[in-house]
């Protein structure tokens, strides 16, 4: 699946419903995905503090939410990473960066052009749904207001070109009840080397 490369086809139909959402929702912002946008997820639903989640190895994790140390990502910059999901505790429910390596370059800032590579995964199952390493470069034009998942539009902000940043990404940061093949309230983990900054 190559989700940065399906813009035409889903985005005629996504729109007319993000039209439509917007007028039952008022003011509320559309989220948007890699490549088109889509409708305001719902907010997220209150959860106990021992609530638990289903990770890759199918066991059950508990505890406090994660941090970004808590996720090993292993492999040099421009590498495809290798990135592995704690069974130990609870995705977060907020944004979380991390600079793995940081850049030597010009500054990622709103309005500019980054051009990237990424990975990602999905942290309920640890699956590799997408990634462009070994390809060509994904450009992420006009970041803050790109047509991209709302996670990435506030987490490539401050990213250096030449750097390497993790990124989790909330279900409310991304695709929500879901789209492009990814599930329902899915908590998205991103590995991006930023090739580019303009």
């Amino acid at each position: 699946m190559r989700i940065a490369g399906k813009v035409t086809m889903v985005s005629v139909a996504l729109v007319a419903a993000a039209t439509l959402s917007a007028c039952a929702n008022s003011e509320q912002p559309s989220a948007g995905n890699l490549n088109i946008t889509s409708t305001t997820p719902p907010p997220p639903t209150k959860t106990s503090p021992k609530a638990t989640s289903t990770t890759a190895q199918g066991s059950t994790a508990t505890g406090p939410e994660c941090t970004a140390d808590d996720v090993k990502v292993e492999g040099e910059f421009g590498a495809k990473p290798k990135i592995t999901i704690p069974a130990t505790c609870q995705p977060p429910k907020k944004l979380v960066s991390k600079d793995l390596k940081p850049g030597t370059g010009a500054e990622v800032k709103a309005g500019s052009t980054a051009t990237v590579f990424y990975q990602l995964i999905t942290w309920s199952d640890n699956k590799e749904v997408d990634g462009n390493f070994g390809d060509q470069p994904f450009p992420v034009q006009n970041v803050g207001q790109a047509r991209v998942i709302t996670g990435w539009n506030e987490g490539l902000i401050g990213l250096k070109a030449n750097g390497r940043r993790l990124l989790i990404i909330p279900p409310d940061k991304a695709y929500g009840d879901g789209g492009q093949g990814i599930k329902p309230n899915e908590t998205l983990v991103f590995v991006i080397d930023a090739q580019q900054v303009s």
